[in-house]
């Protein structure tokens, strides 16, 4: 049997927004990958521990996005936060353009650049997104990057659902949990929900 090419896609997706979705879509086509797998940090790599929503919460948002799309699209949850561990055993890295300057960034290695290095070079080939129509400095020519997204990506990024309640960019299982608890834009909310669960779970 022909052995399947897996693609490892890493971030906190907090919460899963359409530019994750599309830059998926894009790397399975373009690379020929069978999946793409959401590689998932318990805690993200120089974010720290995220309260709200719970880990458990976004795991599980994260559980029914795959299980809408399983037939392409895969949910791994790691311990392991240098990209170069998530990575290993897969067929293509798949990453924004934006997170290149944080992979070579000697801060994660310790203040080492022979250690950068030797991680940046066990990466598997990258499949890169561009962010607002750039590409950084030092990317592997062998990257395959990823075209027509622009009109996808835009201004679209988890970190403005946040701050900005932008919730029509976030898929539609995260935005239907939204709408529920307001786990992305309501904290105060959403921590009223998460008591009533607790309380009722007693």
């Amino acid at each position: 049997m022909r052995r399947l090419r897996v693609g490892c896609y890493p971030g906190s997706f907090d919460p899963p927004t359409v530019a994750h979705l599309a830059v998926a879509s894009a790397a399975l086509s373009a690379c020929g990958l069978s999946r793409v797998d959401l590689v998932v940090s318990r805690v993200a790599l120089g974010k720290g521990a995220v309260a709200v929503p719970t880990f458990a919460d976004r795991v599980a948002v994260l559980s029914s996005v795959v299980a809408a799309r399983a037939s392409w699209l895969g949910l791994v949850v790691s311990d392991s936060q240098l990209l170069v561990d998530l990575s290993a055993g897969y067929d293509v890295l798949v990453l924004g353009a934006d997170k290149w300057p944080q992979v070579t960034d000697v801060a994660f290695y310790g203040g080492s650049a022979a250690r950068r290095d030797e991680a940046v070079a066990a990466l598997p080939p990258l499949a890169v997104a561009p962010r607002d129509g750039g590409l950084p400095e030092g990317l592997p020519s062998s990257a395959t990057v990823l075209s027509g997204l622009a009109s996808v990506l835009g201004e679209v990024s988890s970190s403005g659902v946040r701050a900005d309640g932008r919730s029509e960019w976030m898929v539609e299982e995260a935005a239907a949990f939204d709408r529920s608890t307001g786990a992305w834009t309501d904290p105060v909310r959403y921590a009223a929900w998460t008591r009533r669960g607790r309380a009722s779970s007693r």
